[in-house]
């Protein structure tokens, strides 16, 4: 099995998280300058075997697209013409950026220290749309089942 690669996609910056190969065990793998993104990810699909990637679908939460939708589908169309193996999909990003806040929090990250790391936000934003994702599909294969 491949990992899956789940994408925070952001104006200015870029989550990143990944999982096992098994498909477990979420980890935030790196937060890279938007401007960058496609040659990271050049990189690092050569080097690993990535099954899936999952795309936060940036809604409001009322369900309207928010303004960065406007920057996410042509990202994700430019996707899936490089990437034409790999299955590209969307998944509700709804109150990551909120639960992300909360997670730095109560792990006890100094103010200085979360203001000085923008992007540790958007890491582990990119790491809750993954475990997300990853659990819905083990609720999906236990409905099934």
């Amino acid at each position: 099995m491949g990992r899956l690669l789940a994408i925070d996609y952001g104006k200015k910056r870029t989550g990143i998280a990944v999982s096992d190969p098994m498909h477990i065990i979420a980890n935030g793998l790196a937060t890279i300058d938007t401007a960058n993104i496609f040659e990271f990810l050049k990189t690092y699909i050569e080097n690993n075997d990535v099954e899936r990637i999952i795309v936060g679908y940036p809604l409001q939460s009322n369900g309207e697209a928010s303004e960065n939708m406007r920057r996410v589908v042509p990202f994700v169309n430019r996707l899936k013409k490089l990437y034409t193996a790999i299955p590209v999909d969307y998944y509700d990003e709804r109150f990551t950026s909120v639960m992300a806040h909360q997670v730095i929090l109560e792990s006890g990250v100094k103010k200085k220290a979360r203001r000085d790391n923008k992007g540790l936000v958007d890491k582990i934003s990119a790491t809750i749309i993954l475990e997300d994702y990853m659990e819905s599909q083990r609720m999906k294969e236990d409905f099934s089942n």
